[in-house]
């Protein structure tokens, strides 16, 4: 299948058991989104071959999923390692008012006041929140938590992020 915009949503870990199941990472808090996928996606040749979840059960640190038409473990080892997509529609769609792609939040501006303090060159999560990693002004990169107290607002169409620059988050 081509032609259609995929988003990462994850990776295939490992197998989990002889009864073609996966272990799979995702990031956290995602759960909700991820239970009401029907199909995903993994890139085989060049191609997104779409799977149909059968099932998907969470555990603290990873989700167990069961893929139709995957019932043994030769079926599933050969996607070990293998990123799993969803369609961007589907993915976008989920999103809360105050959640971004990554993709959109990399290479905005951000901006203290009306000063503009650096731009955001990558997105990681440290268990408690997403940081943003800001390349300031003086080309040091700095973890700003992506939190209300400390990010303001972001307008993707301005490409702008307005933070509340706190002493010593951008040194």
């Amino acid at each position: 299948m081509k032609n259609k915009n995929f988003i990462s949503v994850g990776k295939i870990l490992n197998f989990h058991g002889v009864r073609g199941e996966a272990k799979f990472g995702y990031s956290k808090n995602r759960e909700e989104f991820l239970s009401k996928l029907k199909f995903v996606y993994i890139c085989v040749d060049d191609e997104y071959k779409q799977f149909e979840i059968a099932n998907i059960k969470f555990t603290p640190k990873s989700a167990i999923i069961k893929f139709k038409g995957i019932d043994s473990l030769n079926e599933i080892i050969k996607y070990k390692g293998a990123i799993v997509f969803a369609e961007e529609a589907s993915v976008r769609e989920n999103l809360e008012d105050d959640e971004f792609l990554i993709d959109e939040l990399v290479g905005l501006n951000v901006y203290d006041g009306g000063e503009r303090v650096g731009s955001v060159v990558g997105v990681s999560n440290n268990g408690a929140s997403d940081l943003l990693s800001v390349k300031t002004n003086s080309k040091n990169v700095c973890l700003v938590p992506f939190v209300k107290a400390i990010v303001l607002s972001v307008d993707i169409k301005k490409k702008r992020i307005q933070i509340n620059n706190i002493e010593g988050l951008l040194s």
